[in-house]
């Protein structure tokens, strides 16, 4: 490789990113041919012979012939992941003013919350979730405040590492 001519390099840039951009097609031939479930699997093993025997001229014919399957199933894929995605968020963030007061409930009961803690989570349960009724915001105005943190750390600093 000649360094010294401008052109080399701009001509070496030029074939390594063909090569990049050929093997990102590849990939995305080879996920699209495992994701299709309706080819049998003796064309999905015929595609990849071809693919590893003519590269190049079997990628050019999959995404000509294969382009608009591959693009539906990449949109499926992709809405799947979307809907689970918004599953779990729903399932996760979704509780109740009711759901957050019977966690209260239940900590209380445990002895892990003092009554005031209890009232307390109980008004910001009511009030965040924009419950109606007159009840909820003197409910919140009344509870007292979360007991503050003691002074000082729970436990010791860790030591300072030796050298």
């Amino acid at each position: 490789m000649d360094w010294s001519n401008f052109w080399s390099v701009i001509w070496l840039f030029f074939w390594s990113f063909a090569f990049v951009a050929y093997l990102f097609a590849l990939f995305a031939i080879i996920s699209d041919l495992f994701r299709d479930h309706k080819l049998n699997g003796w064309w999905k093993a015929l595609w990849i012979i071809f693919l590893i025997f003519v590269p190049f001229l079997t990628a050019l014919v999959y995404l000509i012939a294969r382009g608009p399957g591959m693009a539906e199933r990449n949109q499926k894929e992709a809405r799947q992941y979307q809907a689970a995605t918004d599953d779990y968020i729903r399932q996760v963030a979704g509780s109740s003013p009711a759901d957050e007061i019977a966690k209260a409930k239940a900590l209380l009961d445990s002895g892990a919350i003092t009554p005031e803690e209890f009232a307390h989570l109980k008004a910001h349960a009511l009030s965040s979730h924009g419950a109606t009724g007159g009840s909820a915001p003197a409910a919140s105005a009344a509870a007292p405040a979360a007991p503050a943190a003691p002074a000082g750390p729970a436990t010791p600093p860790p030591a300072a590492p030796t050298v």
